[in-house]
């Protein structure tokens, strides 16, 4: 999906016109870029969170001819996606988003006060790059 297509999009669900929602999108990306400029972070629940990460200078080597290349430091924005977009992009998911911090939970879930310590699930590990 492009730019122009999400803001067809947002347009025709938020009955908008395109002017409109590209502003709207707009918005949106442009502040999401200054908060990653300040070094803030971006949580979108559901979704994935947005971070900026450090990295050192370093010597790295041209891969053609093999000489020595300095790389200097750098800021690099990471995305790390959410469980819910996780799970709904592997079909595992299709119902509404889980309820939100402060918000009743369904009967049963989480009422016991034995705390107990959540086991890792080996299949849901992250490749890390």
């Amino acid at each position: 999906m492009t730019k122009s297509e999400l803001i067809e999009v947002v347009a025709q669900e938020a009955n908008l016109t395109k002017g409109r929602a590209e502003l709207v999108i707009n918005t949106i990306f442009e502040s999401m870029v200054e908060a990653l400029q300040r070094s803030e972070g971006i949580e979108i629940r559901g979704f994935g969170s947005f971070t900026v990460r450090q990295y050192k200078a370093y010597e790295g080597r041209n891969p053609r001819t093999g000489d020595p290349v300095h790389v200097a430091p750098k800021r690099l924005p990471f995305f790390k996606v959410g469980k819910d977009l996780r799970l709904r992009v592997n079909g595992q998911r299709t119902g509404p988003v889980p309820a939100q911090r402060g918000e009743a939970k369904s009967p049963g879930v989480g009422g016991g006060t034995a705390k107990q310590s959540p086991q890792p699930d080996p299949s849901l590990a992250e490749d890390v790059i």
